[in-house]
Order: structure tokens, then C-alpha cells, then sequence
């Protein structure tokens, strides 16, 4: 557990993150790192362990399979950062992030979806990534497990895709952003007082009211809950995602793909084990503590989609289990960020709907530039605003497993 104070230093901040985990980390490291920021910054969290946080229980994995422009060049991004993360930190004590690129590989079972991929990995392929439709012929050639009988082609990816160390990443950008002056205080914001269109305080259950230059929403599953606090409407909610471990008796022979069966069960290599994780057909909005595992979804969905796609996973054993949250949001499944439109310095870095982790440093770097400089620089993410919200107008992402 994080050793955090409980009562803020300060009455007052240039910026008050509400939610510390890996979008509040971010936007504070980026924030205290950026030559042109000389404020104070304080990151309030409600639970300093982290232990049910989204962040914590990721299954930590980058892809640039999605099917928006945006997400394919935040991924891009995403990817280049993590492999100079001690260069892009500055400190010789940063260690490099963990990598194992075994790639992602989406199986289409219908003709319909097969066309999907096509037009997607198309527009991928121009934006530079590695991705290409596969045979099922070239499927089974390339990984002679899978049952192909019933696929009509693949998406597959090993350029920058696959497993990251986020965990490292999430470390050392809290520690050093606290090296720099960031406060990180446990407690739980309770209330924004909004007055002429500005928020002008947070308010904490401690009964601490303190003053903001900018409030940044990091509060993961609970965003809603924050938007609320200043009279606004945020479509995002926790939704339970089931991950597990397990045990082959027959192992495969070489590195397994990240691969999103047609049923949407995905399953992937995780050192000597294998890491599969699956939605549950009831997918309602749960309570933000809300971790109660329905375990009849392992025998009645997951392990018989593992033993028809690969046969040698017939035999296997669980070894650990979990249930983590996405923020999940409900018009389009993509990320709400930067600036409120009526509360001008409420700033979102919400929704993303399960890649949260992926498009952290793109995350933490857009909003740092919005409050140095007003606007957008190293990446556009204009299209990811609130206002399509407001407006009705989705910004779908397709890719969300």
C-alpha cells in the first residue's frame, strides 16, 4: 500500500486530480515533468491499496487492432513511449518496461465480421501498423492448434502488440512525479463547487474544501459519480470483466496470440500459463465494489470455448481467478477527454472501455498540453471530447473485447 497522507498540505491547487490510479498517475507525472507547469498539483485517492482498481487488475496488453483512426495512432503512440520509457523519464534509475510481443489475433466466424476486419486492418496497414488478414489455411500453418474449420479468415498483428509491464509504469510514475511535488492524498472527494461556470473547490469527506485551478476526472468505474458532483451527465459505469489462469497439460509449442475467439472469449500466453478473460452475457452496470464472481461462467462458456478452438486446452487447470471493472461507456465505448463544455475547467480522462491502460501515456500527455497550452499538440484528440456526447454523435470503437 502507498504511504499517503490524509489531510492535503495545501488549501488550495493549480490542479486536483480525483482518482490515482493510471490516468490520475499519468496526468500528474506528465503534468509535473512538462517544463512549462510550475503549479501545484494534488492527486486524491480513495484507496491507496489499488487492489480492486481497474489498473490492478488488467490484464496489461497493447494492441493496434482497433477499428477508429484515433485509437490505432494513440496505441502507436503508446508503443513508441514503452519502449523508451527510462529515455522519456529522465532518471537512470527507471528500469525498461517488460515487453512480450506475441501479437493479437481476431478470428472472424461469419462473412459479415470477415468484412470488418478487412476494411479495418486495411486502414491499420495505411497508418503503419503490422496488421494482415490470414487464410485459415495460413492460420493453421502459421499456428497449427487452432481448429479453422469454422473461420473465415483472421486479423493478426505482431508489431507492437501484446503483453507490457503497466505495473512498472504505473510505479515509476507516481514515484517520481511525488520526487517532483505531486501530493497524493488518501481520501474521497465528496462534492465540486461549480460557480459561473468554473469549479471552484472539491470537497473532501474529511470535510476539507479545497480550492482548484483545473479538476481532472480520473476516477475510473466511479466517473459518473465525480461528473455528478458538478451537475454533469458522463455515460460511463462499471461493467464486470472475468479474467483467468491456467495450467495446460499439454502446452502449446510456441507463443499464443492474443486471440478473440468469434464467441468473444479471448485467451493469450502469460508466461508458463495461459491468460483468458470473457464478458458475461448478462452484462448489467454493478455497484463500483461490486467484485462477486458468478462462477458458472467458466464451465458453462469459457472452457468449452477454449477446448473447440485449440483441442489441447481440453486438459487444463485453473491456477488463479479475478474479476475486475471496466469503464464501461454506454454510447460508443470510447474514451471521453479533455475539456467540459459548459464547466471550463473540468477536465475528463474517462469511458475507455477496457484500453485504459494501452492509452495511458497518450492520456496523460493530452491533458498535461490542455492545461499548459489550451489545446491539443502531440496527438488530436479533439474527436474524443465530450461534445459528440452531448450532441448524441458516437464515436464508435468496434474493437472492445
Amino acid at each position: 500500500m502507498a504511504n499517503f497522507e490524509t489531510v492535503p498540505g495545501k488549501s488550495s491547487y493549480d490542479v486536483v486530480i480525483v482518482g490515482g490510479a493510471i490516468m490520475g498517475a499519468s496526468v500528474a507525472w506528465f503534468l509535473a515533468s512538462n517544463p512549462a507547469f510550475d503549479g501545484r498539483i494534488l492527486v486524491v485517492e480513495r484507496d491507496p491499496s489499488y487492489c480492486q482498481s481497474s489498473t490492478a487488475l488488467s490484464n496489461s496488453c497493447i494492441r493496434q487492432q482497433f477499428s477508429s483512426e484515433i485509437n490505432v495512432r494513440i496505441s502507436q503512440f503508446g508503443a513508441r513511449y514503452l519502449k523508451a520509457f527510462r529515455e522519456e523519464m529522465g532518471d537512470e534509475r527507471v528500469p525498461d518496461i517488460h515487453t512480450h510481443f506475441f501479437g493479437y489475433m481476431y478470428l472472424a466466424g461469419n462473412e459479415d465480421f470477415a468484412a470488418h476486419l478487412q476494411k479495418t486492418v486495411s486502414m491499420q496497414a495505411e497508418l503503419g501498423a503490422g496488421s494482415r488478414i490470414m487464410t485459415p489455411d495460413e492460420i493453421a500453418a502459421a499456428y497449427p492448434f487452432y481448429r479453422t474449420d469454422d473461420i473465415v479468415l483472421g486479423a493478426h498483428n505482431l508489431r507492437d502488440e501484446g503483453y507490457f509491464d503497466g505495473g512498472t509504469m504505473f510505479e515509476w510514475w507516481r514515484r517520481l512525479a511525488r520526487e517532483r511535488g505531486v501530493e497524493f492524498v488518501t481520501g474521497d472527494v465528496v462534492g465540486i463547487d461549480v460557480e459561473a461556470g468554473r469549479a471552484r473547490a472539491v470537497r473532501l469527506a474529511s470535510g476539507e474544501r479545497i480550492g482548484c485551478g483545473w479538476v481532472v476526472n480520473a476516477a475510473g468505474p466511479r466517473a459518473a459519480r465525480v461528473a455528478a458532483m458538478a451537475g454533469r451527465a458522463l455515460p460511463v459505469e462499471p461493467r464486470k470483466r472475468y479474467t483467468w489462469v491456467f495450467a495446460a497439460a499439454e502446452p502449446l509449442d510456441r507463443a499464443l496470440p492474443l486471440t478473440i475467439d468469434p464467441s468473444g472469449v479471448h485467451v493469450r500466453s502469460d508466461g508458463g500459463y495461459y491468460m483468458v478473460g470473457a464478458t458475461p452475457d448478462d452484462d448489467p452496470a454493478v455497484e463500483p465494489d461490486d467484485f462477486a464472481a458468478d462462477h458458472s461462467l467458466w464451465e458453462d462458456k469459457v472452457w468449452p470455448v477454449l477446448a473447440h478452438r485449440i483441442p489441447a486446452f481440453e486438459a487444463i487447470r485453473v491456477v488463479n481467478e479475478w474479476v475486475g471493472h471496466y469503464a464501461y461507456n454506454t454510447l460508443d465505448q470510447n474514451a471521453v477527454v479533455g475539456p467540459d463544455d459548459e464547466v471550463e475547467n473540468l477536465l475528463y480522462v474517462n469511458g475507455f472501455s477496457g484500453h485504459g491502460l494501452q492509452q495511458s501515456p497518450a492520456m496523460g500527455r493530452g491533458i498535461a498540453e490542455w492545461i499548459t497550452t489550451g489545446g491539443w499538440q502531440t496527438l488530436d484528440l479533439s474527436s474524443l471530447q465530450i461534445g459528440r456526447i452531448r450532441r448524441g454523435i458516437r464515436q464508435d470503437e468496434a474493437a472492445i473485447i
